[in-house]
């Protein structure tokens, strides 16, 4: 394997006299262990939970669809160079058909979804109803990965969605009265869900910073004739502010922090880590409400402590 290939490789067995003695291997490296998975499952939420705050600063001057379609392909220029410079092998066979996926989920709908919500809810209500998305990862684990949760993972999971209906039903008025960005925001989760889960298993196969960007270059063209038809002939006039907070979204929501959240999963188990997520609500609104300066009224400070909860409680809870 090539030695910068952050692919997890399952420790070979080790040989014994007996078979019926059994063998002490040790503890494992750090780099595989349950906690690891966590920590760099951290990291990236840290790094995603500045996305929707910076997405509603990018779409107040910029149009959605180049938000949404600028950020990959300049993460996209990013990967090449990155791959190049590292000679990494290519992908084989149905793993460019899988990098599709991904690139489908977190490349292309999950950002272009949201950059349309968010130009008419605030990040903070936007940051909640994205508390579901751990619990729908957590649901392709198990049908694609094979992962079995325990059923105290379920019930914690299962609370932490309730707990961002309820919130969405106070903040909009009643189930009845949603706002079309909620769809947009759902429809986001839901294809995020299914690229977190198929990018964790190739991540397994090709590493994990290898496999956002195989599918940022998957992705490439698809994503520039949609950024050039949105652009026209000029380039879009925005301030300085507006061009930072694109830069984040390019740089770290769709290339770094990418590189992290990939590895926590791979490690895994994949529905566990995927539930440090439902900590990302907490940190997006405490950033809307610093660089925003968005209220953080007592229903959606209940709600995202609802959801932290829940998360803490999944995280701890047995999965085979």
């Amino acid at each position: 394997m090539n030695p910068q290939n952050s692919a997890i490789v399952p420790l070979a067995p080790a040989l014994s006299a007996t078979a019926a003695t059994p063998v002490d291997r040790g503890p494992l490296p750090w780099s595989l262990s349950p906690a690891a998975g966590l920590t760099f499952g951290l990291i990236g939420v840290l790094a995603f939970s500045f996305t929707l705050p910076f997405t509603r600063v990018a779409v107040g001057q910029l149009d959605p669809l180049f938000v949404g379609a600028g950020r990959a392909v300049l993460a996209g220029i990013l990967a090449i160079g990155v791959l190049s410079v590292l000679r990494q092998r290519l992908p084989r066979g149905r793993q460019w058909l899988r990098l599709a996926v991904v690139a489908a989920g977190v490349i292309a709908g999950f950002p272009i979804l949201t950059s349309y919500a968010l130009q008419s809810v605030p990040a903070a209500h936007g940051a909640v109803v994205i508390g579901l998305l751990p619990a729908a990862t957590a649901v392709v684990a198990v049908l694609r990965a094979r992962e079995r949760p325990s059923v105290r993972f379920w019930l914690a999971s299962g609370l932490g969605v309730a707990a961002v209906i309820g919130f969405v039903a106070l903040t909009a008025g009643g189930l009845d009265s949603l706002h079309p960005a909620d769809l947009l925001l759902v429809g986001a989760v839901l294809l995020a869900a299914v690229g977190y889960g198929e990018g964790a298993l190739l991540s397994r196969e090709l590493g994990s910073w290898q496999t956002i960007c195989w599918a940022l270059i998957v992705a490439l063209p698809v994503m520039t004739p949609l950024m050039l038809v949105v652009m026209g002939p000029a380039w879009p006039q925005a301030d300085a502010p507006t061009w930072l907070a694109f830069g984040y979204l390019a740089g770290v929501s769709m290339f770094l922090g990418f590189f992290a959240w990939y590895r926590g999963l791979a490690i895994g188990p994949i529905a566990r880590v995927s539930q440090i997520q439902l900590v990302q609500p907490v940190l997006t609104i405490v950033w809307a409400g610093l660089l925003l300066g968005e209220r953080l009224d007592l229903v959606v400070l209940v709600g995202a402590l609802a959801v932290i909860l829940c998360a803490a409680t999944a995280v701890r809870a047995r999965i085979r």
